[in-house]
Formats: C-alpha cells, sequence, structure tokens
C-alpha cells in the first residue's frame, strides 16, 4: 500500500496531473520545498503546484522508492528531466531551457496518504544548467 501510494503521487506527477497528487496528501500537508518556504496545507501545496506547472514541465525518471524502519517513512530517490518555460522571481531568465536532475524526497505517510514531503535537488547546478 505505501509503495503504490508514492507511485501513484508520482505517476500523477508524471502526468502533469495536480487532482491527481492532491488525492494523495493529507489536508495539513506539511511540503518542504528545496530552498524555499515550508507550506502547510492541501490548498498550499495545490497553489506551488500550479505554479509549477506553468513555469516548468517535469518528469521523474528512474524512480526508485525506499521504505524506512519506521511503517511511516519512505524515500524517493529519481532524475528530474525537465524545460524551463517562465521566468521565476529571482531566478534566471527562462528560455525553454532543458535540465537533468538528481532529486530527492523524504515522505511521512498518515491514514493512507502523504502528511509530510520534503524535496531536495542541487539548486546551484539546476541554475548552471538554464544559465548555460
Amino acid at each position: 500500500m505505501s509503495h503504490a501510494l508514492i507511485r501513484r503521487y508520482f505517476d500523477a506527477f508524471n502526468a502533469g496531473d495536480g487532482a491527481g497528487m492532491l488525492d494523495c496528501v493529507t489536508e495539513d500537508l506539511v511540503h518542504h520545498v528545496n530552498q524555499g518556504e515550508t507550506r502547510h496545507g492541501k490548498a498550499a501545496f495545490a497553489e506551488f503546484n500550479a505554479g509549477m506547472g506553468t513555469a516548468y514541465r517535469e518528469e521523474a525518471r528512474d524512480l526508485v522508492i525506499f521504505a524506512g524502519d519506521a511503517p511511516d517513512r519512505f524515500a524517493a530517490e529519481f532524475v528530474i528531466h525537465g524545460t524551463y518555460l517562465a521566468t521565476q522571481d529571482g531566478l534566471p531568465e527562462a528560455r525553454g531551457q532543458a535540465y537533468v536532475l538528481p532529486v530527492g524526497s523524504f515522505f511521512t505517510l498518515r491514514d493512507g496518504r502523504i502528511a509530510r514531503v520534503s524535496t531536495h535537488y542541487n539548486l546551484a547546478d539546476w541554475i548552471r544548467q538554464v544559465s548555460a
């Protein structure tokens, strides 16, 4: 069940299915963004995903899901293949640049949903790729 939930989350991500991603998370989700503000709640997560959907087109490939010692803790390692579509505040200008980044995400599950997701990647590497 738990591996399946994480896989379903990433399948929805890869399909650009924001509603499918929202179906995987709790109402009080805590979303830790790489080098960004922590978001609290499903509505804040939906708003974040909507903005990401206009600025980036991304696909998580080579997904590996890991179970922790605790039954509610999981991690995922994957490679993001993306295109930078719209300039984001404080970041380089978007010109349709492609990028490839290794990423790690950590999850806490509760009642069959994701209650926390924390995603990490090398921002300096991403900036180098889209600035080239």
